[in-house]
């Protein structure tokens, strides 16, 4: 059911919060960077007015509506800068298994901020929520990526070759997931 009351996730360092008007120039910065837009759903630079429209479109939304993603801003805990953003879909055909994607900007990277702010997705959705799975997929050339959903606690259950066209080139896919009984146990 949505999580209409839903304001704010916090950590030591982080805060994943709606996303705000002011997020806009920083959001539009990470999104057109060609490193980060490499592996992602979207192409560089990423235009201001499309990025404005995302991002109203975000306040009529809710995290954990069935067949909907959320996208939630990663912010500094301290100055509530935007760094990054983590997203959840709710399956809508089964609402208590979800997917997950996340993205720092580079500026931001190998500080331990993507592994926080998912780890924080995770326990949101698997012991707020109360989900079942938790899933997530990532380009096999995106190590970093990679790295994080392992460090996290997930598992790579696959590996699934050429499977998705991107960007003019079959790409291949890691599988990860984690269960609601695994992150009770292991967090």
């Amino acid at each position: 059911m949505v999580d209409a009351a839903f304001t704010t996730l916090t950590t030591q360092r982080l805060v994943l919060r709606r996303f705000r008007p002011e997020d806009l120039d920083a959001f539009v910065a990470y999104r057109s960077d060609p490193l980060i837009a490499r592996y992602q759903g979207w192409e560089a630079p990423f235009p201001a007015g499309q990025a404005r429209g995302f991002l109203r479109e975000l306040q009529a939304t809710h995290p954990d509506t069935p067949g909907q993603w959320f996208q939630f801003a990663v912010a500094l805990h301290y100055t509530d800068r935007l760094i990054g953003d983590c997203a959840a879909h709710i399956r809508a055909d089964d609402p208590r298994q979800a997917e997950i994607g996340f993205t720092v900007a580079a500026e931001h990277q190998g500080h331990g901020y993507a592994t926080e702010a998912v780890r924080r997705l995770l326990h949101y959705l698997l012991i707020e929520r109360d989900k079942h799975r938790v899933s997530a997929t990532c380009d096999d050339r995106n190590t970093r990526s990679a790295a994080v959903l392992e460090r996290v606690g997930m598992r790579r259950e696959g590996h699934l070759l050429e499977s998705t066209w991107s960007k003019g080139e079959w790409t291949s896919d890691f599988l990860y997931a984690v269960l609601h009984r695994e992150w009770s146990v292991g967090h």
